[in-house]
């Protein structure tokens, strides 16, 4: 199945003018736009406004000279993708003439509506948008930290801890022990660690023969369980030991020693680990709550156009949101900043908008040519009195499929990645006089 730039911009809904009334515009020459984090989120924001309206200043605050993609990330641990292929930097968006500032926001004062970095400097703003995706929550196991993390590797934050997981399988000895801690939700990429448990176990299986990998799961089910569960049998089988938490034992990791590499859950069971592979659970950026716009670990958001609930004049988009039953995804975030920028611009422009569309797919690779996806289609409303976003026509491959049909769906997947980043980092953007340096 081919799925080429088109395909994946009208179905991502990368057209689309965001909800509401028309509201006067602001009446000055150039309006600024600030964007903190530049992934899927950010990037899109940026995009869509400055090839939407030229003239509004588009700044982009990211600390990173380039980004890794978390999602693929797994591929690369497979041995099915190289690093430099899901790393991918900011020219393009350079040359599109958003403004890129490799720094570090570290105060957000949203009453003065100004934004200071860690060199010092501060950036005034009309409209602010937050893309910080996700921090990890170290204390919720007992001795992670992210000292812990260098020795037992989460690998949830893509770039230098992803290579550190893979040096890890790599180097360790044939017939060692990886042990994989999942989280409760709700976590950056729901089916995540599951593609990851394939692709580890795959590299085993491939390499390292005499090793297993072991499951602690949190949760009593997962995302595309039935799929997952028919490809460990089937691929993996005497190499994957799934424990979901359940009635008599609940498998949520509770503490590790860095120094033994001893896994323990909180029914008891202790597993010494080779490699261990720690996902605990996760929080907005730290820069959202430094903002205000946080309740609890996440940022709740207006759902027809991702509007702060509890700030005016802030946006959040990506992971640090909670979009109700949308899932954190790359996809979903880029989705959603498309009609961020579209409710920016119309705010700023009195160009008209329409009520904002919402998708969301997500593939896992299960094994060599054979992948899976889930996705669904949503619609803001009101669910309980507050801000929801209604999925319909879902989707979601299932167990016992053609190897044929499953091909497909990872040749998709591939045309997606390639399709998306260009779009994302304006690959295809050519330098022009106007550009900002």
């Amino acid at each position: 199945m081919s799925f080429n730039r088109r395909q994946f911009t009208a179905g991502a809904g990368l057209i689309v003018l965001s909800a509401g009334l028309p509201r006067p515009a602001i009446a000055q020459a150039a309006a600024k736009v600030v964007i903190i984090g530049g992934g899927p989120g950010g990037a899109t924001v940026a995009n869509q406004i400055k090839s939407a309206d030229p003239a509004i200043e588009v700044t982009l605050i990211e600390p990173k000279e380039a980004f890794t993609s978390c999602f693929y990330s797994n591929l690369f641990i497979g041995g099915f993708r190289s690093f430099a292929s899901i790393t991918h930097t900011y020219d393009g968006l350079v040359r599109r003439g958003i403004r890129v500032v490799h720094d570090t926001a570290t105060v957000v004062d949203t009453a003065g509506k100004t934004i200071s970095l860690s060199k010092g400097a501060k950036v005034p703003y009309d409209r602010l948008v937050l893309a910080p995706g996700i921090d990890i929550k170290y204390d919720s196991i007992q001795r992670y930290s992210k000292e812990a993390a260098e020795i037992m590797p989460h690998a949830w934050q893509a770039g230098p801890q992803t290579v550190l997981l893979k040096e890890k399988l790599l180097t360790m000895s044939d017939g060692g022990v990886v042990v994989m801690a999942i989280p409760g939700n709700p976590y950056r990429c729901p089916p995540g660690p599951y593609e990851r448990a394939c692709m580890i176990a795959h590299f085993l299986k491939t390499r390292k023969p005499k090793s297993k990998l072991i499951l602690f799961d949190a949760k009593t089910t997962f995302s595309k369980q039935p799929v997952f569960e028919e490809a460990f049998a089937e691929y993996y089988k005497d190499i994957i030991e799934v424990n979901l938490t359940n009635e008599i034992d609940d498998y949520a990791v509770v503490k590790v020693d860095p120094s033994t590499g001893d896994v323990t859950t909180k029914s008891g069971r202790t597993e010494r680990a080779a490699v261990a592979n720690i996902i605990p659970a996760q929080k907005a950026g730290g820069i959202a709550a430094m903002a205000g716009c946080t309740e609890g670990d996440w940022c709740v958001i207006n759902a027809e156009n991702f509007s702060s609930v509890k700030v005016k004049d802030v946006y959040v988009v990506g992971d640090a949101a909670i979009a109700s039953d949308m899932p954190k995804s790359a996809y979903a975030a880029a989705s959603q900043g498309t009609v961020v920028a579209s409710d920016i611009v119309a705010d700023l422009t009195s160009k008209p908008r329409t009520p904002g569309k919402y998708r969301n797919t997500c593939w896992s690779m299960l094994a060599p040519e054979n992948s899976a996806k889930i996705g669904a289609d949503y619609t803001a409303g009101i669910k309980d009195g507050k801000p929801h976003l209604d999925p319909h026509d879902s989707f979601v491959s299932k167990a016992g499929e053609s190897a044929e049909l499953r091909r497909e769906t990872y040749n998709e997947s591939a045309a997606w990645y390639e399709s998306f980043t260009n779009t994302l980092f304006a690959k295809d953007v050519q330098a022009t006089a106007g550009k900002v340096q």
